[in-house]
């Protein structure tokens, strides 16, 4: 992971290098989507810091311009599968995001109020606070990610093999099988229940 975060911080401090004649080379410059969207990256522990890194690459990509069809991570042969391409491709970048700010939220999320807290109600409050906003995030990424799923779908007769896992993740929010809102308003219906429990705290009950 270090090695990683070394070579992407020698990219940036490359495009201000000034070069011999004074002017600042012509680094790789980061400006479509495909190109930011593999600068995230997958750990098998999610730290915070690893967290936003990857959402702060996502939300930049989503913020970019789509590559030439030559260079889309899926073989492009017609404006038919490019049309295609890319509301699958928006999909999956909000359905990303859905996840890590769920992940995120996960790490402040209080599961129980037990009464030997009380001594740290106010921080335990705060934290259910900050898993709240992360989720509330996470749910505007998910209704744009079934809003984009339903133009992909659009295209039934189309299948973009390079991008199969997106497909798939296509399939199951067409199918009801993956419902993310469903997952987010259970967690936020049971933050509010442990909130209430914590605020109903005091000196008398611990």
């Amino acid at each position: 992971m270090k090695n990683r975060k070394f070579l992407l911080l020698f990219i940036l401090l490359l495009a201000f290098v000034p070069g011999r004649t004074g002017s600042r080379l012509h680094a790789y410059r980061l400006i479509y989507r495909e190109q930011l969207y593999e600068l995230h990256h997958r750990q098998l522990y999610n730290y915070p810091l690893d967290i936003a890194e990857n959402i702060h690459w996502l939300e930049t990509a989503l913020r970019a311009d789509f590559a030439n069809p030559l260079n889309a991570l899926a073989r492009i042969e017609s404006d038919r599968e490019w049309d295609k391409y890319r509301p699958l491709f928006t999909m999956h970048l909000n359905l990303k995001l859905t996840e890590l700010y769920l992940l995120w939220a996960t790490g402040y999320y209080k599961f129980d109020a037990y009464f030997y807290n009380y001594p740290w109600k106010e921080q335990n409050l705060e934290s259910l606070e900050k898993s709240e906003t992360l989720l509330t995030y996470a749910l505007v990424y998910w209704d744009e990610a079934r809003k984009y799923a339903a133009e992909a779908g659009e295209f039934q007769w189309l299948y973009l093999e390079e991008v199969q896992f997106w497909e798939d993740e296509l399939y199951r929010i067409q199918q009801g099988e993956l419902d993310y809102r469903r997952i987010i308003n259970k967690h936020l219906d049971r933050l509010r229940e442990v909130r209430s429990e914590f605020e109903a705290m005091d000196s008398s009950t611990y």
